[in-house]
């Protein structure tokens, strides 16, 4: 493949960053805002170009003789060399995974600038302040991204990681006048960069061990089962079976150091994806623009964790114990944020904390990924899972974004009965909870199925646990649709203009990402993205997705599913005192869910109790009283004698001769002194 398309996949959002950046100010608004879709848009062209071409293309540079899809270094240029062994290179590497992405980031960010072109805009065609500000900082957020995706080595993937939080805080932090957005903004940044110090030491750990930073010659898993992946490429095989190699493996506190080099990278994923228990920052990061929150959290910056476990999936499966971290990490996460969004008012908070439940369920497919089990189909579930997900929670978000700027409020008891004012919407939103919930034929029901598929092959606990997740998951989606398209009528409240859908560049995107939604679940993954390359289709189609269901399972998360949903129905189709019967049943739970399980409160205490009164407080005084108290009494010491011996320096020859003759007469008895 020419270098061209995939430097321009690159350059493209880079430059126009620096464009919008720099001279957005001095454009027109619309300018700006086309200049940045379009831009957006040949990336998302380029994009599938490369991906499509890489999948379909049959180019030996990509496919083996043997049908095996080949990872591919496109172009991979030398930038930092600290010892012939230890270099930092920056590249683009494409194969299955990173292909995928390549359709995932810029289909959801090309959405996202054109939707934020009515988003950005108030009912009387009035701009937000810092409309150019705001398309510069997504395409640094594409670019960003980009980087991450396509990475050569675990140190570009590091250093695009940390772009991707800078990012991030600059667009939760848009309205930065309001106090909560800056609060949010910090939150975010702060909670990552403490998950990001702990996979920049496993990286530090992984290469001091390996002496390379680069993922084909860390990851490079021949075909062949089980066996295939403890076969190290030729390049670092003197330097990986050091750690790789179980007899001779350095162990600290009775783990493997590739076990916690593999712990502490997932550290860094867990902030990302916002796993428990560094999840908190991820509902208040709702304080930045609608648009913002279906880029990030729906299906970029919180699948980055989930993209780096895939990364390293043949590591990660030679060190089972920390596969076994991700299953657990996972499955508490998906149940707790699944009961939380069962009690929250807010909207853009519900689909929070739904994406964190989501994103949970792609962890626990990637934890129990064994190849004994269908080829490890937990590993293709996971990534199937993220390219469904991504669809239908943009659709999700870029709806709740339109009811928002219909209604003006967040909160849903402001809305009800809206879907008699927006019915193109209400539709959209209606796939989307129908996605999500796991109703065939619905994208969401295809990649469910194949998680739970993997959670049944590895443990029957773990399926009964996200079995019970993904029922929750299509209670509180139904839940939120009837509270805000049904329940009772709506009330315009006086001063306010009557909802109504909103302009085409807002209802274009959902209506586009409702068709994906639809049929995104047909599409053959089982083909395209394995942990080996070997497919597990024998032939591909359209329906091979049908036709390989294992019904055994999807019957009964189906079930599941439709009873939630009637569950919902009844519960909130129409006012009634259910909801609130059931609340007083179990007030401890409804209030702990609503709360958060006070997880923030948690925080505020280790923080400001803790470490700000039990820890910075005493050192504080120590640096007060003792650290400067001497520094000062050494000042004063100094001043005083220096003020006291002053007259030594008088000028008077006469004082000067009294000290030299004293001096004279003092240095004369000393000398006889000791001569005695």
């Amino acid at each position: 493949m020419d270098i061209t398309i995939p430097i321009l996949i690159l350059a493209i959002p880079l430059f126009m960053f620096l464009l919008l950046g720099l001279t957005g100010m001095k454009m027109p608004h619309w300018l700006a805002g086309t200049l940045g879709t379009a831009g957006m848009g040949t990336v998302l062209v380029l994009s599938y170009i490369t991906a499509l071409t890489y999948f379909f293309g049959g180019s030996p540079q990509f496919i083996a003789e043997n049908g095996e899809r080949l990872q591919a270094v496109i172009f991979n240029c030398t930038w930092l060399q600290f010892t012939p062994s230890l270099v930092i290179k920056l590249g683009f590497l494409l194969d299955p995974i990173s292909a995928l992405m390549l359709i995932v980031i810029p289909t959801i960010s090309f959405m996202v600038h054109l939707y934020s072109m009515g988003y950005m805009r108030d009912h009387h065609g009035v701009y937000e302040h810092g409309f150019q500000r705001f398309y510069a900082f997504l395409s640094l957020f594409s670019f960003s991204m980009l980087g991450l995706v396509v990475a050569t080595n675990i140190f570009q993937m590091y250093i695009f990681w940390e772009l991707v939080g800078a990012s991030s805080y600059l667009l939760i932090g848009f309205y930065y006048k309001k106090p909560s957005a800056v609060s949010a903004s910090k939150k975010a940044f702060i909670v990552t960069r403490f998950a990001d110090l702990g996979f920049l030491i496993g990286i530090l750990v992984l290469s001091y061990y390996t002496g390379t930073f680069d993922f084909m010659k860390l990851t490079s898993a021949p075909v062949g089962g089980m066996e295939g992946v403890y076969q190290i490429s030729e390049q670092t095989a003197m330097g990986v079976k050091s750690i790789f190699t179980q007899s001779a493996a350095p162990v600290f506190m009775g783990a493997s150091v590739l076990t916690w080099a593999l712990v502490l990278i997932f550290m860094g994923g867990m902030g990302k994806s916002a796993m428990m228990p560094l999840h908190i920052w991820l509902p208040d990061a709702m304080e930045g623009p609608t648009p913002v929150s279906a880029l990030i959290h729906a299906a970029t910056m919180v699948v980055a964790g989930v993209y780096l476990v895939a990364r390293l999936y043949p590591l990660y499966l030679m060190e089972t114990a920390s596969l076994d971290i991700v299953v657990v990490v996972g499955a508490l996460t998906a149940l707790y944020a699944a009961l939380v969004a069962c009690a929250q008012i807010d909207i853009k908070r519900v689909l929070a904390f739904s994406t964190i439940s989501q994103i949970a369920f792609m962890m626990v497919s990637l934890g129990v990924s064994r190849p004994e089990f269908h080829d490890g189909i937990g590993y293709m579930a996971g990534m199937f899972h993220l390219f469904t997900h991504a669809m239908f929670k943009a659709l999700l978000f870029l709806c709740a974004g339109a009811i928002i700027h219909a209604v003006g409020s967040n909160d849903y008891t402001d809305m009800h009965g809206l879907r008699k004012y927006m019915p193109i919407t209400n539709v959209c939103f209606l796939i989307g909870c129908l996605a999500i919930a796991g109703i065939i034929p619905f994208a969401g029901f295809f990649s469910k199925d194949e998680i739970l598929v993997a959670c049944f092959g590895h443990s029957i606990f773990w399926y009964i646990w996200m079995s019970a997740v993904a029922g929750l998951t299509a209670f509180y989606m139904f839940r939120i649709y009837y509270l805000i398209f049904w329940w009772k009528e709506h009330r315009v409240h006086e001063g306010h203009h009557k909802p109504s859908d909103q302009p085409w560049t807002m209802t274009l995107p959902l209506v586009i990402l409702a068709v994906v939604s639809c049929l995104a679940g047909f599409v053959p993954m089982g083909n395209l993205v394995t942990w080996n390359g070997v497919p597990m289709f024998e032939h591909a189609n359209f329906l091979t997705n049908l036709a390989h269901l294992d019904w055994s399972v999807a019957l009964v998360s189906l079930a599941v599913a439709i009873v939630a949903i009637v569950i919902a129905t009844v519960m909130y189709r129409k006012e009634n005192p259910l909801p609130d019967r059931m609340a007083d049943m179990m007030p401890r739970l409804w209030d702990w869910c609503h709360h958060r399980f006070y997880w923030d409160e948690l925080y505020q205490f280790i923080t400001h109790k803790i470490i700000f009164g039990c820890i910075s407080r005493p050192i504080a005084w120590f640096d007060r009283h003792i650290i400067d108290g001497a520094m000062d009494g050494l000042a004063i010491v100094t001043n005083k004698a220096s003020y006291a011996i002053r007259g030594l320096q008088s000028g008077k020859i006469q004082m000067y001769v009294w000290i030299y003759l004293i001096g004279v007469l003092l240095l004369a008895a000393v000398t006889a002194f000791c001569l005695m």
